[in-house]
């Protein structure tokens, strides 16, 4: 059985907030473990490489990574939780610095 997409999120940012959009999208196994995500603050206003990604979080490529404004570099894996936790954390310090 191939994995599911369980969640498929798009949260647009309204221009006076920080502009941007936020993205979310997790693949799930038959036995309900998370296999793929894919966490992402778009904002071409900010970076306009890498699709306008500014800052994400996958797992794409064989590795756990993260994206910060082009640089992508490895990234621990704890566990997805973990990883959800620290891209809200690196989100707020962006929302805080525009």
């Amino acid at each position: 059985m191939p994995d599911a997409k369980i969640i498929d999120e798009s949260h647009s940012i309204a221009r006076k907030r920080g502009n941007g959009q936020l993205r979310r999208e997790v693949w799930v196994d038959a036995k309900g473990r998370v296999t793929r995500y894919n966490l992402a603050y778009i904002n071409h206003d900010l970076h306009r490489g890498d699709n306008g990604r500014v800052l994400g979080y996958d797992n794409q490529h064989g590795y756990h990574h993260r994206h910060y404004f082009g640089v992508v570099s490895p990234v621990e894996f704890i566990s997805f939780q973990a990883t959800e936790e620290q891209f809200q954390a690196d989100w707020l310090v962006l929302r805080g610095s525009s």
